[in-house]
């Protein structure tokens, strides 16, 4: 995982984004929250899992399908499986350790 630090790479609104190997983050301070950083970690994985490329494919696909479903961008974007993963679960900074693979799948509905 490599941090970069910069306000213009991050879309407004979000403190980070991640695209393997890299966690791009809004602020220098943002480094040192173990809660964002923990979620961006479970992206990492979810990257990982699906060979990053194809992640990226579906979570696009995903969220054309929850903003036709919604009709909102910001909940579409909160209903992508790979947003509720995260969310969900990143406060619980031991869950990658205990995580099964593809767990990001129980959150589609």
């Amino acid at each position: 995982m490599i941090f970069i630090v910069s306000k213009y790479l991050v879309p407004k609104g979000y403190r980070g984004l991640t695209v393997f190997p890299f966690v791009f983050l809004k602020c220098c301070i943002d480094k040192e929250s173990g809660v964002l950083i923990n979620h961006e970690k479970i992206h990492l994985r979810q990257q990982i899992e699906l060979l990053v490329l194809p992640f990226f494919i579906w979570y696009f696909l995903e969220y054309l399908i929850r903003l036709l479903q919604f009709r909102n961008s910001h909940l579409a974007y909160r209903n992508i499986s790979f947003e509720r993963e995260a969310y969900a679960h990143e406060s619980e900074l031991g869950y990658l350790k205990k995580r099964s693979f593809f767990r990001f799948v129980k959150f589609l509905r």
